[in-house]
C-alpha cells in the first residue's frame, strides 16, 4: 500500500515541515502562515478523496508564545464567558480554554475561535468548567498535557501501525469471537475479535462478587496473547467491564484502548477505588496508581457517531447505550465492509432520568452481541413511574417509622438517577424534609457528569446548563469520613446512598453493619447484585451474616426490612431487550447473547428465535464463534 502521508503531501504541493498521525487522524504542520489562514478548501477536498479527518496547523516553532496568546484570549473572549483555565499543548500546537459559558467563547458560527487560531496560531480547543469540581478529571488533563510529547509519539505509532497495511478495498477474510468472560453469567466480561491481521479485545472486567479464578476472564489460554493484542476498547467504566485494563497495562500492553471521554475519567476514578477497597480488605491490589496513569496516557477518546479506523482491517463508531455516562454501543467495520458488527456492552433501551434510550439504527449489521442480564422470561419490570413512586414509599414509610433507609449505589449511574428522583421529590414535598447523605464516590463521580453535559438527555443537560445544576441541590449533605459516618448512624431518620451497590466494600458495607439490627430501618436494593455478593445473600433473605468489626468477626443479625425495585435498573429489561432486537436495523443475521445468568441467557435467545427466527448462540466462557 502506498505511503498514505505522501500521498496527502503530494496533492497538497504546499510547504508542509511534517506530517504525523494522531491515532487514525492525519496532521499536517506548515510553516506557511497564509496557506494556515485561508486553505480555499484544500483541506475539504483531501477529506473527501482519502476518506480521513485530516487537520492543518501550524509548526509549532511559529505560533505565538503562551503569554501572547494567553494575552490574546483575554481580549477576544468576553468576560462573560467566564473564562476558568487555558491549557496549552505545545507539541500540537493545541491550546484549551475552559470556561463557564463555552458558547460564548466560540462565538457565532464560531467567530471568535477562528479569531484566536489566526491571531495566535494555535488551535484553539473549548471545554465546559464543571459546575462540580472534579479532582479527577484535572488530574488526568495534568497528566495528559504534562506528557504531550510522549502522548505525540504514541499517537503518531498508533497512525503508523493502522496504515502500515491499510487497504481501502474490501478484504475478504475469516472473523472470530472468543468468549474470555461475560459467558452465561453477569461479571468479567472480556470477549477476544480477532482476523488474520488484528486482535481486539472488548472489554476486560472483574467479577467483584467473584472468588479466587472466578473474578477474572480466562487470560491464560492459547488465543489470548497480550504481545499479539492491538487494540482494547472499552463500552463503559463499571469494574465489571474496566476492572482489569489497568493490570493489562502493568503485564506490559502499550497499545490504544478506546472508549469516550467520561467512560476514561470514570473508569480512572473507579480502578483507584478499587486499590483503596484492596488496601481496607488488608490485600494487595492487581495494580497500582502509576498502572492507571499508564491506561490514562493510552487512551484515545472518541464522541458519539464519530468514525475512525483503530487496525488496518478495523473501524469502528460508538453510539449511546442509555446505561451511565458515557456507555457506548459498538459498531464494527471488518474488512471495509466484509462484515458488520454490533457490541451493545451494557444498554437501556429507554429514556431515563439522567439519559437518552440506546441507539437502535446502524449502517450496516452482520452480527449482533448482546446483554441479557434482566432477559429471563420472569424479568418483566415495572414501568419507570411505578419503581419511582415504590422508591418514595418506602422511603416515606421508613421516616414515618423514625428509621433509616439504605440505598447501597453503583456510584455511577444509578446513584445520579436515584439523586435527580429525590431532589424532584423533596422539591415538591413528596417526602419529608430529613437529611440525604452522599457517601463513597458518587460525589466525585456527580463532578464528572457536570464535566460533560453533552453526554446527558436534555433536561438535565437544560438545568446544569442554566446553573440549577441538580447534583449540587443543598437537599444532598456529602459525607467523607468516619467521624461524618458517626454522626448519620447516631443521629435521626435519613436517607443514605452509599457505594458499593453490591455492598462488595466500601460505605455502604459500614452503613449496612450499623442499620442491620433494627426492625425500623430498610435497605433498599436498586441495581443488580451479583452471585455471590453480600447484597445478593441479603437480598435472598440471609438472617444473619459474620462481619469484621474492628479486625475481629462478628454476627450480625440481619433485623431490618429488605425491599428491591427492579424497575430502577440501568439494564434493559426483557421487554426492552426484545424490543431492542426488534427494531435494530438494519436485521442482523445472528445474535450472539452474553452478560446475564446461563437461564436468562437461554430464555432471550429461546424467545427471540421464535419471534424473527434468526440464529441465536448463547456461547459459554471459552468458546469461540466464526462469524464469517
Amino acid at each position: 500500500m502506498a505511503d498514505i502521508l505522501k500521498d496527502i503531501q503530494k496533492d497538497l504541493g504546499a510547504s508542509i515541515t511534517s506530517a504525523n498521525f494522531e491515532a487514525a487522524n492525519i496532521v499536517l504542520y506548515t510553516d506557511d502562515i497564509e496557506l494556515f489562514k485561508d486553505n480555499q478548501g484544500k483541506i475539504k477536498e483531501l477529506v473527501n478523496k482519502f476518506k480521513k479527518r485530516i487537520e492543518l496547523r501550524v509548526d509549532p516553532e511559529l505560533v505565538k508564545s503562551q503569554e501572547d496568546t494567553k494575552k490574546i484570549i483575554k481580549e477576544t473572549i468576553p468576560e462573560e464567558a467566564e473564562v476558568t483555565d487555558v491549557l496549552f499543548d505545545p507539541q500540537r500546537s493545541i491550546v484549551v480554554i475552559e470556561a463557564k459559558k463555552p458558547g460564548l467563547v466560540i462565538g457565532k458560527e464560531g467567530s471568535i475561535l477562528r479569531e484566536i487560531k489566526d491571531k495566535s496560531f494555535w488551535i484553539p480547543q473549548v471545554q465546559r468548567s464543571p459546575a462540580i469540581k472534579s479532582k479527577i478529571t484535572e488530574n488526568i488533563r495534568a497528566v495528559l498535557y504534562q506528557n504531550n510529547n510522549s502522548r505525540k509519539k504514541f499517537l503518531n505509532a498508533v497512525g503508523k501501525k493502522i496504515y502500515k497495511e491499510w487497504n481501502p478495498e474490501k478484504v475478504e477474510e475469516w472473523i472470530r469471537i472468543t468468549i474470555l468472560g461475560g459467558g452465561r453469567q453477569v461479571g468479567r466480561s472480556c470477549l477476544l475479535l480477532s482476523t488474520p491481521q488484528t486482535k481486539v479485545l472488548l472489554d476486560c472486567g472483574i467479577n467483584v462478587a467473584g472468588k479466587g479464578k472466578e473474578k477474572f476472564p480466562y487470560l491464560d489460554v492459547s488465543e489470548f496473547k497480550i504481545n499479539e493484542l492491538d487494540a482494547i476498547i472499552l463500552s463503559h467504566a463499571h469494574l465489571d467491564h474496566s476492572g482489569l485494563i489497568p493490570y493489562l497495562v502493568k503485564m506490559g500492553y502499550a497499545g490504544p484502548i478506546y472508549m469516550t471521554s467520561p467512560t476514561r475519567d470514570i473508569s480512572a476514578l473507579l480502578a483507584l477505588d478499587f486499590i483503596g477497597v484492596a488496601y481496607k480488605q488488608a490485600s494487595a491490589p492487581l495494580f497500582s496508581s502509576t498502572d492507571i496513569k499508564e491506561m490514562v496516557k493510552h487512551t484515545i477518546c472518541l464522541e458519539y457517531n464519530e468514525v475512525t479506523d483503530i487496525a488496518p482491517d478495523m473501524r469502528i463508531t460508538f453510539y449511546n447505550a442509555g446505561h451511565a455516562l458515557g456507555s457506548a454501543l459498538t459498531h464494527i467495520n471488518v474488512g471495509n465492509g466484509a462484515h458488520n458488527l454490533v457490541y451493545t456492552g451494557d444498554f437501556k433501551f429507554d429514556r431515563t432520568r439522567l439519559l437518552d434510550r440506546a441507539i437502535s439504527n446502524f449502517p450496516r449489521i452482520e452480527t449482533l452481541i448482546m446483554e441479557s442480564t434482566y432477559g429471563g422470561k420472569n424479568n418483566l419490570l415495572p414501568t419507570r413511574k411505578e419503581a419511582e413512586d415504590q422508591l418514595i414509599n418506602t422511603i416515606k414509610e421508613t421516616i414515618e417509622k423514625k428509621g433509616k433507609i439504605l440505598i447501597p449505589e453503583l456510584g455511577l449511574g444509578r446513584a445520579q438517577e436515584t439523586m435527580l428522583i429525590l431532589e424532584e421529590a423533596m422539591r415538591n414535598n413528596q417526602l419529608p424534609k430529613v437529611p440525604i447523605y452522599i457517601d463513597g464516590m458518587i460525589w466525585d463521580i456527580n463532578g464528572i457528569h457536570t464535566v460533560y453535559p453533552d453526554f446527558l438527555n436534555s433536561n438535565v443537560r437544560r438545568e446544569v446548563f442554566a446553573d440549577n445544576n441538580p447534583f449540587s441541590s443543598d437537599i444532598f449533605q456529602r459525607i467523607g469520613s468516619s467521624q461524618e459516618r458517626k454522626i448519620v448512624v447516631e443521629g435521626g431518620p435519613c436517607v443514605v446512598l452509599a457505594t458499593s451497590g453490591m455492598l462488595q466494600g466500601g460505605a455502604s458495607v459500614e452503613y449496612f453493619r450499623h442499620f442491620a439490627q433494627s426492625k425500623n430501618n430498610k435497605i433498599c436494593f436498586v441495581c443488580y447484585q451479583g452471585q455471590g455478593s453480600l447484597g445478593r445473600l441479603i437480598q435472598e433473605g440471609i438472617k444473619q451474616i459474620k462481619m469484621n468489626v474492628e479486625g475481629s468477626e462478628e454476627d450480625i443479625d440481619v433485623n431490618l426490612e429488605v425491599v428491591t425495585i427492579d424497575g430502577m435498573s440501568a439494564h434493559a429489561g426483557r421487554k426492552e431487550l426484545l424490543e431492542f432486537a426488534n427494531r435494530c436495523q438494519p436485521k442482523p443475521n445472528r445474535i450472539i447473547i452474553n452478560h446475564g445468568e446461563q437461564s436468562k441467557c437461554l430464555d432471550l435467545a429461546s424467545s427471540i428465535y421464535k419471534l424473527h427466527h434468526m440464529e441465536t448462540n448463547v456461547p459459554r466462557n471459552l468458546e469461540t464463534i466464526r462469524m464469517r
